[in-house]
C-alpha cells in the first residue's frame, strides 16, 4: 500500500470513528464523513466503496488490537506477568483507539446489529479462551477460586472505560485530557488490584 493511500485511509477512518461514535451507524452518512475529511464523496468511495465497509474498517481498528491483547495469556506461563501485560495493553488500546472504542461500545449497546459475524465470533472465541485460562490457573492453585466470567467482565469495564467514558474521567480529574502518565498509573493500579484481589501467583 502506498504512503499516500495509507494516509488517506487513516484520515477517513479517524473522521468516521468520531462521527460513528457521536451519531451511531444510522445517524452518520458517507457524505458527512467525506465533508469532514475534506474530500469529494467519490474519493471516499475509492477507498471504501460502501458505508458497511468503512464501518467495518472503523470496528477493525479497535477489535484487531483487542483480539491481539490476549496473546500474553497464551505465550506466558507466569499468570502475574500475563495478566499485567494484558491489562497494560488494554489500557493502551483505550488511549490510542478511543473513538473507535466508543463506536464499538455503541454498537454493542444497541444490540450489535451491524457487527460483522466474523468479528463477533472471534471476540467470543477470545472470551472463552480467557475464561478457560483463568479456570486452568484456578485449578493449578495459581489464582483464588473467583468467577472467571465476572473477572473478564470487570477487566473489560475497568480498562475500556478510559476510552468510552473519557469525558467523565477528565471531568473528575480536572483535566482537559489524560496524559501518558495517567494511563500508566491506571494500568499499574488495575494490575495491582487484580493480582492482589485474585491472589495471583507466579
Amino acid at each position: 500500500m502506498s504512503r499516500i493511500r495509507k494516509k488517506n485511509q487513516d484520515k477517513i477512518i479517524n473522521v468516521a470513528s468520531r462521527l460513528f461514535a457521536e451519531k451511531g451507524y444510522a445517524g452518520t452518512s458517507t457524505a458527512e464523513i467525506a465533508s469532514e475529511a475534506e474530500m469529494p464523496k467519490p474519493n471516499l468511495y475509492y477507498y471504501f466503496n460502501t458505508k458497511d465497509k468503512l464501518y467495518r474498517a472503523v470496528l477493525e481498528s479497535v477489535t484487531k488490537p483487542l483480539l491481539a491483547a490476549s496473546e500474553p495469556l497464551s505465550k506466558t506461563d507466569d499468570p502475574r506477568e500475563a495478566l499485567t501485560e494484558y491489562i497494560k495493553t488494554k489500557i493502551i488500546i483505550s488511549r490510542d483507539h478511543a473513538l473507535a472504542s466508543k463506536t464499538f461500545a455503541n454498537e454493542v449497546m444497541t444490540g450489535a446489529t451491524h457487527l460483522p459475524k466474523d468479528i463477533s465470533d472471534a471476540l467470543l472465541e477470545q472470551s472463552r479462551f480467557i475464561i478457560q485460562k483463568f479456570e486452568s490457573w484456578i485449578e493449578k492453585g495459581l489464582m483464588a477460586p473467583v468467577s472467571p466470567y465476572h473477572l473478564v467482565y470487570m477487566l473489560w469495564a475497568s480498562t475500556q472505560t478510559y476510552a468510552d467514558f473519557n469525558w467523565q474521567i477528565c471531568q473528575v480529574a480536572g483535566k482537559s485530557e489524560l496524559d501518558d502518565k495517567d494511563y500508566e498509573d491506571a494500568a499499574n493500579f488495575l494490575a495491582e488490584i487484580v493480582l492482589k484481589g485474585c491472589a495471583v501467583k507466579s
